[in-house]
């Protein structure tokens, strides 16, 4: 009997990235900074909330671009660090001066909606335990703080579906150093050529991956693409876990 080739055999082992992959967490910044704004448009007056946002988010991406990997332990600090720098730029640019209290008000606002805003993608909790039913091992690797990323991996049921969890604030390193997936594996007892890593992160879930020989497959939740000029090239790109489930058990 013929074999259908349109799905991959499952892999013996999966690297799975928590955020933005398995639950809507930090896609999309410029519509929560728009959002926030809209909130505190009567303290930012006569500026638009819409330029505030657009301020803060370029400084942000910047910002993030060029940090250093232990910011991502301190998530509200930089938040309250790129709100700042934001305001700057715009009383550098002849703006109206924003004061440092209303920049930790927005960015401790902007904190707590993300998390408010957290939800598990539609079909991922029953992707992950088909994977598990079928035998796969399963590792959720996450960076970020040990409290933070611990909260999401228990509020949102987690904790049971994988066999080895990876915070990098509880281990003390994260993606895309290599010891972060070579610790995974090892603690799976899995080999690179029996992995497959997952993940919205080009850097994190496709680069690194594939260097240490890992089949690694891009998770482009939105439809994006591609950045444009984009050298890396996925193993395989899809926009949910679903799209791994085989059709037959």
């Amino acid at each position: 009997m013929a074999m259908s080739t349109a799905m991959p055999p499952l892999p013996r082992a999966m690297l799975i990235d928590m955020d933005d992959t398995i639950l809507s967490a930090y896609g999309r910044p410029e519509i929560a900074w728009n959002t926030i704004a809209e909130e505190f448009a009567d303290e930012l007056a006569p500026l638009p909330p819409q330029q505030v946002a657009t301020a803060v988010l370029a400084f942000a991406r910047n910002f993030w671009a060029n940090a250093e990997a232990a910011w991502r332990m301190k998530l509200g600090e930089a938040r309250r660090l790129t709100v700042r720098g934001g305001f700057a730029a715009l009383a550098a640019d002849g703006h109206r001066a924003l004061s440092d209290d209303l920049a930790d008000r927005l960015a401790n606002r902007f904190t707590t909606y993300r998390e408010e805003a957290i939800f598990v993608f539609p079909g991922a909790h029953d992707a992950i335990d088909s994977f598990k039913a079928r035998g796969v091992k399963l590792a959720l690797v996450t960076n970020g703080a040990a409290d933070m990323q611990r909260a999401k991996v228990e509020r949102f049921e987690l904790t049971h579906r994988f066999d080895h969890i990876q915070i990098e604030g509880e281990h003390g390193f994260g993606k895309p150093e290599e010891r972060a997936y070579l610790h995974a594996m090892e603690a799976l007892g899995v080999t690179a050529k029996d992995t497959w890593m997952i993940g919205d992160n080009l850097e994190w879930e496709v680069v690194t991956p594939q260097r240490l020989g890992i089949f690694s497959i891009w998770i482009d939740v939105h439809g994006d693409g591609l950045p444009e000029g984009s050298a890396v090239k996925p193993d395989r790109i899809i926009r949910s876990l679903t799209e791994l489930v085989p059709d037959q058990p």
